[in-house]
């Protein structure tokens, strides 16, 4: 062991004439490791934030999208998704078709947006259909029906309770049928299931602004679905709003034969989004244009690593007062020690050794204190990400508990940092140290 730190252990193992000394190392020491395990916690919920964010909108949503620049839609969209389906990048896509409509149980409620879909390609893109916790998503297999666009098969009044059905085949169906012949099918998200009193089972009526011109002007379309499946992503955003149901009883209740919206992506490399997505544009021709999910989300991920930077700010000011405790304790120290100090310059150590004594003593407390601090904000984030016990509210937060992801390298960082305080705290006192002179420090001894 070096000469340096050995005094420097020795003279923080010593008993203090003045006990006070000794009470400020130790709350320097705790402050240390209060600041460090601060730390440490905040930015594994941070970065647990942006983790489970992160996943959770990439296993719901597709890495691109395309879609049309006029917004009509895509017609003769079979050629085209087949040519996509096997551009370089693409691992998997599938054709959509969204509305925004209303759903309704008795007098209960609630704005949705609904999603036509082929499941076996929806899948392939997006998780959604994987998280139905109640019911199965199994019913939303197409049938091979072709629109038709006549009143013979199902009209719409003014109002919902006069909507009748009219083929000979559904009058025949059970009302509770999700079958091809019966009513259709719909999956729909958790909380939109809850806020309207819907269960599995269940008949809800959806209507559409896409309403049809009669001499009356016009009348929003009405059509009734049977709830078989209710999904659960621990997403608010999509378990509040979104509704599934077969691509063509979507464009049977919008007036849009042959038609879908949107084709979703799933690439193999999501950091490359929008360099994929551009080359996709490319292959699709003029006339469209694709969103990635860094498009859609960019505020939020920015708005975290905001959050992320202002809180090592704000909590780092905790190593700050510790690193001041440390710079009074060593300048008490070097005051109580100051005749020790003449001693063994006397005995020729020199002026640097002394100074390197008490940056080694200083940096001793705040190994001591980050260590401690380490340890305990990595146990916290452990067990708090283990056993989710802090629940959130989904409606504010979109997820339903706090997360926690301590990362090795954020433990490097506020390590640097603690230490690089600690050791700036302790330049003022080791250079007052190694001023000292052993005659006038000895002289009334």
């Amino acid at each position: 062991m070096r000469f340096e730190l050995f005094i420097a252990a020795r003279y923080l193992r010593a008993r203090r004439r003045q006990a006070v000394v000794g009470v400020i190392t130790v709350i320097s020491v705790i402050g240390v490791a209060a600041g460090v395990a601060s730390l440490i916690i905040a930015l594994a919920i941070t970065n647990g934030m942006r983790r489970d964010l992160q996943d959770r909108l990439l296993g719901s949503t597709a890495h691109v999208e395309l879609m049309r620049i006029a917004g009509d839609g895509m017609r003769n969209w079979r050629p085209l998704l087949d040519n996509l389906r096997h551009q370089p990048h693409v691992t998997a896509a599938a054709p959509g078709l969204y509305g925004q409509v209303l759903i309704s149980r008795g007098a209960r409620s609630g704005g949705a947006l609904i999603k036509g879909i082929i499941p076996t390609d929806e899948r392939t893109v997006s998780d959604l259909l994987q998280s139905v916790k109640i019911g199965s998503a199994d019913d939303l297999q197409p049938c091979d029906l072709s629109f038709r666009s006549t009143p013979t098969n199902l009209s719409f009044h003014t109002a919902p309770e006069n909507l009748s059905f009219r083929s000979g085949a559904e009058e025949s169906a059970s009302p509770t049928q999700s079958g091809c012949t019966g009513i259709p099918p719909i999956v729909i998200g958790f909380d939109l299931a809850d806020s309207i009193g819907a269960k599995v089972g269940d008949t809800i009526l959806v209507t559409s602004p896409q309403g049809e011109l009669t001499p009356l002007g016009l009348i929003p379309r009405y059509q009734r679905f049977t709830v078989v499946g209710i999904f659960h992503s621990g997403f608010y955003q999509y378990d509040s709003s979104y509704a599934f149901t077969r691509l063509a009883d979507a464009q049977r209740l919008f007036s849009e034969p042959d038609l879908i919206s949107v084709i979703s992506f799933k690439v193999d490399d999501m950091d490359h989004a929008d360099t994929i997505g551009r080359e996709i544009e490319k292959s699709a021709g003029p006339g469209f244009q694709t969103t990635n999910w860094m498009e859609q989300n960019r505020e939020l991920f920015r708005a975290l690593k905001l959050e992320q930077i202002f809180t090592f700010i704000v909590i780092g000011l905790i190593v700050c007062v510790a690193a001041l405790n440390i710079l009074i304790a060593l300048t008490m120290m070097v005051m109580e020690k100051t005749r020790d100090i003449a001693v063994l310059m006397s005995f020729g150590v020199r002026a640097d050794q002394v100074r390197r004594i008490f940056l080694m003593q200083g940096l001793l407390i705040s190994l001591i204190g980050t260590t401690l601090g380490l340890l305990l904000g990595f146990a916290a984030s452990w067990i708090g990400g283990h056993y989710r016990f802090i629940p959130l509210d989904a409606s504010i937060y979109s997820i339903d508990y706090l997360p926690f992801a301590p990362r090795w390298m954020d433990a490097v960082i506020v390590a640097a940092v603690s230490l690089g305080v600690s050791l700036l705290a302790t330049i003022y006192p080791s250079s007052s140290a190694a001023r000292v002179l052993p005659a006038e420090a000895l002289r009334y001894e």
